[in-house]
C-alpha cells in the first residue's frame, strides 16, 4: 500500500499551494493531507510558535495514521526546515520518509536578523506588504501555481514570529536523529540549497542503508520548486510515497 503523505507549506502560504500535488497523488491512489501551520491559511488569526507548528504537524500525522500503509512528511522551504525539526524530534519513529525540499542551509542569526529587519519594514507600509507579496509572485510563479498560493491567503504578519521561531531550529542535528528514508529536493537554481551537500552528508552518516539518504535536482527551478516545476516535482514526490515501506524492524 503506498504512503499517506502529509504536506507542509512555506512561509506566508498555506495548504493551497500544494494543489497540483495533491490532484496528482490522489489520482495514483495516493492519499494527500496538507496542513495549514498556525499564522497562515485558515489558521491566519493563531500565533506562530514552533511548538504551535510542531503540534499542527503532529496532528495532521496522527490523524493520517489511521490508515494501514507508512507515512510520509514533505515540506517545501519553512515547511521542509519544519518536517526535518518534527521527524528528528517529536515525530521520532511516527513516519516512514520524509521529503525536505528547498531549505538547503541551515538558519543563521545573523541572516535571520536581517530578514527580519526586512521584514519588518515590510510591514509598516499601509497594505503590509501585500502589493510586494502579490507582484513577486506574479513576477516569479506561473499559473497554475499563481493561483494555488493566493487562494489560501497571504500571511502578511507571519514573517516577524515565524523566522523568530527558526533560530530554535537545527536541521543538521534533526537530520542525524531520524530513523527513517531522507529525500531532499531543489531546484538548481534554489538560492538556499548552498550547503545541500551538508545536509547530505549528514543523513548518509546515520546509521541506516546509504539508500535511505538521497538528493535530486529540479533542472531549472527556483526556490518555490513544487510551484515553478510543478509536474517534476510531483513525479519525484509521486514516486517516494510509492517506495516508502514501514522500517524493517
Amino acid at each position: 500500500m503506498p504512503a499517506t503523505v502529509v504536506l507542509v507549506h512555506g512561509i506566508r502560504t498555506s495548504a493551497t499551494m500544494w494543489r497540483a500535488q495533491i490532484d496528482a497523488l490522489e489520482q495514483a491512489g495516493v492519499r494527500a493531507v496538507a496542513v495549514d501551520l498556525p499564522g497562515h491559511g485558515v489558521r491566519i488569526d493563531e500565533a506562530f510558535t514552533l511548538d504551535a507548528a510542531m503540534d499542527a504537524i503532529d496532528a495532521a500525522v496522527t490523524a493520517a495514521a489511521d490508515s494501514d500503509g507508512p507515512l510520509l512528511l514533505c515540506g517545501l522551504s519553512l515547511g521542509g526546515y519544519l518536517a526535518l525539526h518534527y521527524a528528528g524530534g517529536p515525530g521520532i519513529g511516527r513516519l516512514d520518509g520524509v521529503v525536505a525540499a528547498s531549505c538547503g542551509t541551515r538558519p543563521r542569526a545573523l541572516a535571520l536578523g536581517a530578514y527580519r529587519a526586512i521584514a519588518g519594514v515590510i510591514g509598516r507600509l499601509p497594505d503590509r506588504g501585500d502589493a510586494i507579496n502579490r507582484f513577486m509572485v506574479d513576477r516569479f510563479v506561473p499559473e497554475p501555481g499563481r493561483g494555488d498560493v493566493l487562494r489560501g491567503g497571504v500571511a502578511l504578519d507571519a514573517m516577524g514570529p515565524t523566522l523568530k521561531a527558526m533560530l530554535a531550529v537545527r536541521p543538521i542535528e534533526a537530520i542525524g536523529r531520524i530513523r527513517c528514508p531522507i529525500l531532499f529536493v531543489n531546484g538548481t537554481l534554489d538560492h538556499f540549497r548552498l550547503e545541500e551537500r551538508l545536509y547530505l552528508a549528514a543523513a548518509r552518516a546515520r546509521p541506516v542503508p546509504e539508500s535511505w539518504s538521497e538528493l535530486i535536482h529540479v533542472a531549472g527551478a527556483t526556490h518555490l520548486v513544487s510551484l515553478v516545476r510543478p509536474d517534476e516535482f510531483t513525479r519525484v514526490l509521486l514516486g517516494a510515497a510509492l517506495a516508502t515501506a514501514p522500517p524493517p524492524w
